[in-house]
């Protein structure tokens, strides 16, 4: 039986959506490490870009430290799933903490796809934002002034290298796709001679969902991006979604819901960020459901099967 005193409300809800492989790997080394060794065990950074999933992880017995100085000797830590430069394990070597490598595995490939580039003698310009984690761990792959990076089209357009031809580019796994291939073409006719990695960068998830959110867009009056704010794969769903003429807004949770949107809006789009968990899409399709009696179609546009290998010192824990 329907509620006839609510307004009807179409939600699109795009997938794939929430949670990669990455992230599911990264956050299963915590809780695996938890099990086999107790609590506390220390993270370097935040595991992944969500605060839902950071204050679950502490709550279990994750403690979340900036530096490794902050973590006692002897200690239990865990890397990112955004990646650490090469100091930082050489560091917990040196001060006897056992560690866990939590670096998405698509982000490793691209670390040493930028050790063969300089070993082979090249420069690399490095497609990404700048301070995001993964950018300060790729960079602290290589000794400094091997790697220059370009942000914007602006940036490809002005660059100034040494030598042309010994060129290689390279790309942070979470931007845009389509910005980005408008700066790699810049590149690539600016310096014809210049080294593409091999195979995509940009991660299988931000492709995809990124494609779900241009099937799902067009259709919506609203979109609803769950995610971080420094989450970069989440606020480029809500740039792409803005730019195909939808109204994009990110959440991080349902509370932020205000529905001050126009009494026209009749189709909302819903999709997550690769960091959110599925338990905070449920919490937004509840809270919209208070207001408006729902229409839930899911728009497929790929089937995602990847799963990542837990490093081997947990697999016994599992």
């Amino acid at each position: 039986m329907t509620d006839s005193t609510k307004m009807p409300m179409k939600i699109l809800l795009a997938a794939p959506r929430g949670f990669c492989a990455g992230v599911d790997r990264a956050i299963k080394i915590v809780e695996l490490a938890l099990k086999k060794h107790g609590a506390p065990v220390y993270v370097r950074h935040e595991i992944v870009h969500n605060k839902y999933v950071v204050d679950d992880l502490r709550a279990k017995g994750a403690i979340f430290v900036e530096e490794l100085d902050e973590v006692p000797s002897g200690a239990h830590v865990i890397f990112s799933a955004h990646g650490v430069p090469k100091s930082v394990p050489i560091d917990a070597q040196n001060r006897n903490l056992e560690y866990f490598d939590a670096t998405c595995p698509l982000v490793s490939k691209v670390h040493r796809q930028a050790e063969r580039q300089v070993a082979a003698g090249r420069h690399i310009l490095f497609i990404g934002h700048a301070n995001h984690p993964e950018v300060i761990g790729t960079f602290g792959q290589v000794a400094n002034g091997m790697m220059t990076l370009i942000e914007t089209k602006e940036d490809a357009e002005k660059i100034e290298v040494q030598d042309p031809e010994n060129l290689a580019f390279l790309t942070q796994t979470t931007l845009s796709v389509d910005d980005t291939t408008e700066i790699i073409n810049i590149l690539q006719t600016r310096f014809p001679q210049i080294v593409a990695p091999k195979g995509e960068d940009i991660c299988y998830a931000t492709s995809n969902r990124q494609d779900a959110v241009k099937k799902i867009a067009r259709n919506s009056d609203v979109l609803l991006v769950i995610g971080a704010p420094n989450s970069s794969n989440s606020m480029r769903l809500v740039e792409l979604a803005a730019r195909m003429g939808c109204e994009a807004k990110l959440v991080q949770r349902a509370d932020e819901i205000l529905f001050n949107w126009p009494e026209s809006v009749k189709v909302i789009g819903l999709t997550a960020g690769a960091s959110a968990p599925e338990i905070l899409v449920q919490e937004v399709i509840d809270r919209i459901a208070t207001k408006y009696e729902l229409e839930i179609e899911t728009i497929q546009t790929v089937e995602e099967n990847i799963a990542f290998k837990l490093p081997k010192q947990l697999e016994t824990a599992a």
